[in-house]
């Protein structure tokens, strides 16, 4: 049948790999979340349960459960660059929900939190695009070789997603170069 994607192979040791990778992601902005909004603990809890299940624990509710609470705190900020850092968090949780099928559109299960990440950087810094690249820079340096091993049995990533999806495909881009900026 035309226009059914072919099954990837995905061990839950790989699923904690990637998991693991978008939260270190994420990590690095949620102060900016939690500047903007300090009683609201979501984005940090839904990082909380990304790191559990990185290191061992269950993908069950915990994670589903937290990363639409970081979803939805990112719709009660004060600025762009707090609900990106949200995203981020909110990505990072979702990170364990990578299907196992060959589309494209997966790739923002491992590459989102890097780039929401990323776009909350440049947002920070009054929407200055030199600080993205600079964050995926770093971004690209935790990636680990299962991580890099992950993506690559993907497609590139989509085209579209505003700058968040430029952002996606520059990090996607770096991963699969033979090798990664120094």
């Amino acid at each position: 049948m035309t226009g059914q994607a072919s099954e990837i192979v995905l061990s839950k040791q790989d699923l904690r790999e990637v998991t693991a990778f978008a939260a270190a992601c994420a990590e690095v902005v949620l102060e900016i979340f939690e500047a903007d909004q300090p009683d609201d603990s979501r984005p940090r809890d839904a990082l909380g349960a990304a790191w559990e299940f990185a290191r061992g624990g269950e993908r069950g509710k915990a994670l589903r459960d937290t990363a639409w609470a970081a979803l939805k705190a990112a719709k009660s900020t004060d600025t762009s660059a707090a609900r990106e850092a949200a995203l981020a968090a909110m990505s990072a949780a979702g990170a364990a929900y990578l299907h196992p099928l060959a589309k494209a559109t997966q790739v923002k299960h491992i590459l989102g939190a890097g780039a929401h990440a990323a776009r909350a950087a440049e947002l920070l810094a009054g929407d200055d695009r030199n600080v993205g690249p600079e964050h995926l820079e770093r971004a690209a340096h935790r990636a680990t070789p299962v991580v890099v091993d992950v993506l690559t049995r993907f497609p590139v990533a989509p085209g579209g997603g505003g700058r968040v999806g430029e952002l996606i495909r520059t990090l996607d881009a770096a991963l699969r170069s033979p090798t990664l900026p120094e």
